[in-house]
């Protein structure tokens, strides 16, 4: 389908799903970076949670939140081309889609703000918590390939 964007519609999902990619990388450093800063500030080694609290501040700046917003307005852009604003039938898929969306970005949002945190010097959660937060974004990205592709319903 070609809608809005015409002949260009291949290469604004091509870059879409380029930036998805660099996005998804972000969203699986950083959350080991978390847990490597927290076991740093937990065994007094205050420089090297200081070099973490660098490098979390680079992956966000350089990679996490610019893809994010590349990944939104592209994909806005293609939900328009598809008539989601237009109320086209059969985009269920792309409503649940973009409520996962949604909820990786809370999730996003989330780790920066609890890198944050721990750049404070403030810890409020365990190792063992963080590794498993860090299997937020494999089940969401599974869930949304599985949408996309599939396209259940």
């Amino acid at each position: 389908m070609t809608g809005l964007l015409g002949a260009a519609h291949d290469w604004v999902k091509a870059a879409h799903l380029i930036f998805v990619i660099f996005w998804m990388a972000g969203l699986f450093m950083l959350p080991r970076y978390l847990v490597y800063h927290q076991e740093a500030l937990a065994a007094g080694r205050l420089e090297e949670a200081a070099l973490w609290t660098e490098r979390e501040g680079k992956i966000r700046s350089i990679i996490l939140t610019p893809a994010m917003i590349v990944v939104w307005v592209l994909g806005l852009v293609l939900a328009a081309n598809l008539g989601m604003f237009s109320g086209a039938p059969g985009l269920g898929w792309l409503h649940l889609k973009l409520l996962f969306v949604v909820l990786l970005s809370g999730y996003h949002g989330w780790m920066v703000g609890y890198a944050k945190k721990l750049a404070a010097g403030r810890p409020t959660l365990q190792g063992r918590q963080l590794r498993m937060l860090n299997e937020v974004p494999a089940l969401a990205v599974t869930l949304i390939v599985v949408l996309v592709i599939v396209k259940p319903f």
